[in-house]
């Protein structure tokens, strides 16, 4: 049961509202605290009337100083771009075979090029650039189309099997079986042969006749000992090195359906200097030549 609250003549009146017999007196807020709670209303009418504020149907106010962030940072990488600009224009006049032994200008162009890297290259390729299924690791040897600086300066220039750039790297390799080039048993026989090259097959009994199979359909890309070829693209079969996976299954399905990686050129989206400075980044990184 509540207990009924004494009143006095002095109190002030109350909201209304009764909690178990307890009543709230209607105080007034103080009168610093309206009028700064008056004074944030007035900054932020002048604040949506300065600054882009209200949204649109296609872009928002304007505001009556025309701020806008997004300039305020074209300007800065302009300032930047200026302040690079004979640094990249050296980047660009020196042979790419030449540019480790310039101490300084390796420097930022490795530095550089770590920067253009994680933004447009880890994607795809990790960010430390160990790769991924289907994604080249840069860390290694195993390069498809070569790993000097100039073999790295092509390929990120005009990149592997698009349709954007008549001097992208190109390969494909036949569909053995989609195509019915080859029957299954000869498929499952040549994986085993590839796999002996680096490994153990999964069925030593096939290796022999897999060996025929590889030599009449296989061996012109990828070279009588497996070895492969970087100038076609073809990889090397003999490293353990896998870009989709060494066990029977993934390798009786590249034989099989074929793999078709695509990179886009990115002489379309970068620089000259940028793909030269990338470049030199992924070369240091310890694989390649």
């Amino acid at each position: 049961m509540s207990k009924k609250v004494k009143k006095y003549d002095d109190d002030p009146n109350t909201t209304g509202h009764s909690w178990d017999g307890i009543e709230e007196f209607d105080n007034p807020m103080p009168r610093w605290w309206l009028w700064t709670f008056y004074a944030t209303i007035i900054w932020g009418i002048g604040y949506t009337i300065a600054y882009p504020a209200w949204p649109g149907i296609q872009s928002a106010t304007a505001g009556v100083l025309a701020w806008n962030s997004r300039a305020d940072v074209v300007a800065d990488i302009a300032a930047v771009d200026e302040a690079n600009a004979p640094i990249n224009a050296r980047l660009i006049e020196t042979d790419l075979t030449e540019i480790a032994a310039d101490a300084n200008l390796n420097s930022y162009a490795v530095s550089s090029g770590a920067a253009v890297f994680k933004t447009w290259c880890a994607q795809c390729h990790g960010a430390g650039a160990a790769g991924a299924k289907g994604y080249p690791n840069l860390l290694d040897d195993d390069w498809l189309w070569g790993g000097t600086m100039e073999d790295i300066h092509v390929t990120v220039s005009h990149g592997i099997r698009n349709e954007e750039s008549d001097d992208a790297r190109y390969s494909e390799m036949p569909a053995f079986g989609r195509d019915e080039l080859l029957g299954k048993t000869e498929i499952a026989q040549v994986a085993n042969y590839v796999m002996s090259l680096s490994g153990v097959p999964q069925d030593a009994s096939q290796v022999e006749a897999g060996a025929a199979v590889y030599a009449e359909n296989c061996s012109s890309c990828h070279m009588d000992d497996g070895t492969g070829d970087i100038y076609q693209g073809a990889p090397n079969l003999a490293d353990a090195i896998w870009l989709y996976g060494g066990d029977y299954a993934t390798v009786y399905e590249t034989i099989y359906n074929s793999r078709y990686g695509v990179m886009p050129p990115w002489n379309t989206r970068l620089s000259e200097a940028q793909i030269r400075a990338v470049s030199a980044y992924v070369h240091q990184l310890g694989g390649g030549e």
